[in-house]
C-alpha cells in the first residue's frame, strides 16, 4: 500500500475516533413529563437572570479546571425547596455537556427546576424542566402551586409506541408523543397525575382543585 493511501486511511480512522467521541459526550435526556420534573427537582422557582460569568469548580482527574456557568438570579417566587433565596444558578458551559443558555438581560421570566448545592445555590442542566414562564400553560402554572406534589406519589410512564397500558394503579400514562408526536402535547401542558383516596392515580385536568368526588373514586 502506497505511503498516500495509508495517510488517507490514517486521516480517516483519526476523524471517525473524533466524531465517536464527540457522540458519546453529547447531551441526552429522556422525555420526561412536567409534573415529574417537579416531583424530581430540589429546587423549583419563577426568577429572571440578570447576570452570568465562567468560573472555576475544582479540577478534573487530571488536573485540568472544571469551567462552569454562573448565572445570578432574582428570585421570584418559590415553588420548591429551601426556605432561602435561590442568588446563584450554576450549569455546564456548553450544551454538549448539558449546559444551559439563558438569556441575561433581567427582563425574561424563566421557570427554573434543578438540584440544591448549598446555601442560595443551585444546578441545572439542559435534562431539567426550565422554559420562559410565558411559555407555561394556565393549568401548568397553577399545578405548581399545588397539583403537580399532590402527585409525587405517582409514576408517570412514558407510551413510546402502540400498544402501551399501565402496570400498577398508582401510575398515569402519558400518550402525548403516540398521539400528537409531541412532547409538549396536551397531557403536558394541561393535565396532572393526581393520587386519589383508594391509593390509585388518575390524570386531572382544570384549574381548579380536584373536587372530593374525583378524589373520591375507585377504580373498577
Amino acid at each position: 500500500m502506497s505511503c498516500p493511501v495509508s495517510s488517507f486511511y490514517a486521516t480517516l480512522i483519526l476523524l471517525l475516533l473524533w466524531r465517536v467521541e464527540q457522540i458519546a459526550e453529547a447531551c441526552s435526556c429522556s422525555p420526561i413529563h412536567p409534573q415529574q420534573a417537579f416531583c424530581n427537582a430540589d429546587v423549583v422557582i419563577r426568577a429572571k437572570v440578570v447576570g452570568r460569568k465562567e468560573v472555576d469548580s475544582g479540577n478534573d482527574i487530571y488536573g485540568n479546571p472544571i469551567k462552569r456557568i454562573q448565572y445570578e438570579i432574582k428570585q421570584l417566587k418559590m415553588f420548591k425547596g429551601p426556605n432561602k433565596l435561590i442568588m446563584t444558578v450554576f450549569t455546564a458551559p456548553s450544551s454538549a455537556v448539558c449546559g444551559v443558555t439563558l438569556e441575561t438581560n433581567g427582563k425574561k421570566e424563566y421557570l427554573i427546576s434543578g438540584k440544591a448545592e448549598g446555601d442560595e445555590k443551585m444546578h441545572v442542566t439542559l435534562c431539567d424542566f426550565i422554559i420562559p414562564w410565558e411559555s407555561l400553560s394556565a393549568t401548568q402554572k397553577k399545578s405548581l402551586n399545588q397539583r403537580y406534589q399532590m402527585g409525587c406519589e405517582c409514576k408517570i410512564s412514558r407510551c413510546p409506541s402502540i400498544p402501551c397500558m399501565i402496570t400498577a394503579p398508582d401510575e398515569c400514562l402519558w400518550t402525548d408523543w403516540v398521539t400528537e408526536k409531541s412532547i409538549n402535547g396536551r397531557q403536558a401542558k394541561h393535565y396532572a397525575c393526581i393520587k386519589r383516596n383508594d391509593g390509585s392515580c388518575a390524570w386531572y385536568r382544570g384549574v381548579a382543585p380536584p373536587k372530593k368526588e374525583f378524589l373520591d373514586i375507585e377504580d373498577p
